[in-house]
């Protein structure tokens, strides 16, 4: 193929890519595969990587990869990103409708077009013939942060705009509001918690604070969308009316809210937030109510600007969703990481349509801050489906008789020591055997990079639990085939198979057990490092935190974390039971001549003889190593079938590639 063929090629390709990135991310409605799609991209891949001269910052293979900032630049906004007035009721609606007909001189109705207000971040995106250049956030109207970066990561955005109907323009600003699903930041917030991270207040927080992020690889890994719906500057190409620009950016591969709608006068703007606040509960996102614009871009040009607000436009806003109640006692809840947040118990209230009579207060120091007691009367608020909370409270109303709370140094369900490790807000329980936790506990445990013991899914768990038949890890390895069978769903065979992976995770790398105790900042990695260090479960239980600070990549936190684990009575008596159930544990770094000592392995394709685990565990139970990505600190490749690009890139930086049974060969 000559090299204006190669051009072409590529040119195709990234037209395709982008076309179907728009009709599975913007349009949902994919016309291809998966595999055909990731096909496209591997091929698009190889191209850029042969012929570097070929690479462009704006093809769908460069979303992310820029490495993380020192700090946001500052962006000009070429027409400032204007704030805009509130409406809090029908009549101020109507008085906005009647100070625009005055300011015209118009009798007769102003057409408008009503969108849904979401609860997001206002950003700008420009487009130089159809190229993606610049993105950056509101900032103070005038001038915003330059977040270009991290906004290519979303991927309802186009690195390109389309070329359909619509000439693309010279120059496009094109306003649009970063958001973050309801299901998503529940997920998110799921994740961070298991972590130990503090959780977001809400999908606004949530995608505010994800778009500002220096490293851009964190924010592609935050679920975010956007919706267009704003006009800034626009060079060759002309709109007379913002309902047909809301037509035009889909044309452009930009995503419009479906439910925007072009209102003949006012009235029909009344009927559609109506409407829209009746549909609330049921969206997928959250607003907090509807944007109301003059359709014609003439008028909107005539009527301007006064302070900071245009007076074309009108945030129709809903009605907060705030109560007042009591606080009729303050709890301590213990999660499934064995994180305790204090939660009010309130005198019932219905907040958004929904009766409350819980609010969370997050942690200690949000009580301190807040200062709320036992007694207080409260402002609650509840913003979609998020757990309600307490906003703060009415000093007015205090008698004197309000009591302080302090979560308490015990576990309030296990009875074991309750900590806060420096550097963190949320106080945690570190009973092994807490049941408040056993049910995360064990999934954890039995996870495929822990002991790998297959079928034990959430269920299973919850069932094994909620019968009172497990009350710690130890005793899933006393478990009979009579026990299983006894449970619903679970057949004579199913019970044999669960109970044959129970056996079979009874030898597995002192790194996995470590990584399965599910202690706090222990994480796979770094279990990998203290196996290594520590050689063995023995060695391991009885390390001090001077031995470990003395291990590079242990800091304080991790150090002061394990110790106090193994100086819970409980948990040490669990990992004792463990031992007498008949764990072998695999220990690391006791053989100087272990076959595979410092070498490192990268697996690619599909194996026969193993699944990729088991060839993990057997690479790094005789002294190897292994990793996910290709880099000159590699030293073997093993491809199965169907290799991946790790092959090619392994041929590119000369790293030995064996086959599968030259590898079992080598561990043999």
């Amino acid at each position: 193929m000559g090299m204006d063929a190669i051009r072409q090629r590529t040119k195709e390709l990234r037209e395709a890519i982008e076309y179907h990135n728009y009709r599975y991310y913007v349009v949902d409605d994919p016309e291809i595969s998966d595999a055909e799609y990731d096909r496209m991209m591997s091929d698009l891949e190889k191209l850029e990587r042969d012929y570097p001269e070929l690479r462009d910052p704006n093809s769908p293979t460069q979303r992310v990869g820029a490495p993380p900032l020192e700090e946001f630049e500052t962006v000009p906004h070429t027409i400032p990103m204007l704030s805009l007035a509130n409406g809090q009721n029908e009549i101020e609606v109507k008085e906005f409708d009647q100070r625009v007909k005055r300011f015209l001189t118009i009798d007769g109705d102003i057409a408008y077009v009503a969108e849904p207000k979401l609860d997001g971040l206002a950003v700008e995106l420009v487009y130089e013939r159809g190229n993606l250049v610049v993105g950056s956030t509101r900032g103070d109207g005038v001038n915003g942060e330059n977040i270009t970066q991290n906004l290519r990561t979303i991927r309802t955005i186009p690195l390109t705009l389309m070329r359909k109907e619509a000439p693309v323009p010279e120059r496009l600003e094109v306003r649009g509001e970063v958001y973050m699903e309801i299901k998503g930041f529940k997920e998110l917030n799921k994740k961070r918690e298991a972590s130990g991270e503090p959780l977001f207040a809400n999908p606004r927080n949530a995608a505010a604070g994800s778009l500002r992020q220096l490293d851009p690889s964190i924010t592609a890994s935050r679920p975010l969308n956007i919706f267009f719906y704003g006009l800034g500057e626009i060079a060759g190409y002309t709109v007379k009316t913002h309902w047909e620009f809301l037509n035009t950016l889909p044309q452009w591969g930009l995503r419009v809210n479906p439910l925007a709608r072009w209102c003949r006068n006012i009235d029909e703007a009344i009927e559609y937030y109506e409407e829209i606040s009746h549909q609330r509960e049921t969206l997928h996102y959250e607003i907090d109510g509807v944007v109301v614009k003059v359709d014609d871009l003439a008028l909107q040009s005539r009527l301007g600007v006064i302070s900071r607000n245009p007076r074309w436009a009108l945030a129709y806003k809903f009605k907060p969703k705030q109560e007042t109640t009591r606080v009729v006692d303050i709890t301590a809840q213990v999660g499934r990481t064995g994180a305790i947040t204090p939660v009010a118990i309130l005198e019932s209230v219905r907040v958004g349509g929904i009766e409350i009579s819980r609010a969370t207060l997050h942690n200690q120091d949000e009580v301190d801050k807040k200062d709320v007691r036992i007694g207080d009367t409260v402002i609650v608020q509840r913003a979609g489906d998020v757990i309600p909370e307490v906003v703060k409270v009415v000093d007015s109303k205090r008698t004197g008789g309000e009591r302080k709370y302090h979560i308490p140094d015990k576990c309030p369900v296990c009875g074991a020591d309750v900590v806060r490790l420096k550097n963190e807000a949320v106080h945690r329980c570190i009973g092994l055997s807490c049941s408040a936790q056993l049910k995360g506990r064990i999934k954890h445990f039995a996870s495929k990079r822990a002991m790998d013991i297959d079928g034990l899914g959430d269920k299973l768990v919850a069932q094994l639990v909620d019968r009172g038949m497990i009350k710690d890890v130890a005793d899933l390895y006393r478990l009979s085939k009579e026990d299983f069978v006894g449970l619903e769903r679970m057949a004579d065979k199913s019970a044999q198979n669960i109970l044959n992976a129970i056996e079979r995770s009874k030898k597995k790398p002192l790194a996995k057990f470590i990584y399965g105790l599910g202690i706090r900042h222990v994480g796979e990695h770094l279990s990998e490092i203290l196996a290594r260090e520590l050689k063995s479960l023995t060695n391991f239980s009885r390390v001090t935190e001077s031995e470990l600070l003395a291990i590079r990549e242990v800091g304080p936190e991790l150090a002061q974390s394990v110790v106090r684990f193994f100086g819970d009575q409980r948990n040490r008596e669990v990992v004792g039971r463990l031992q007498e159930a008949g764990l072998t544990i695999i220990e690391t770094g006791v053989e100087e001549t272990a076959a595979l000592k410092g070498l490192t392995f990268v697996f690619t394709g599909s194996l026969v003889s193993f699944t990729r685990d088991e060839a993990r565990d057997l690479v790094e139970s005789l002294g190897g190593r292994t990793a996910s990505s290709i880099s000159k600190k590699v030293d073997y490749v093993v491809a199965g079938e169907n290799p991946g690009t790790k092959y090619e890139r392994a041929r590119e930086l000369g790293i030995k590639i064996v086959t599968e049974n030259q590898f079992k060969e080598m561990v043999e």
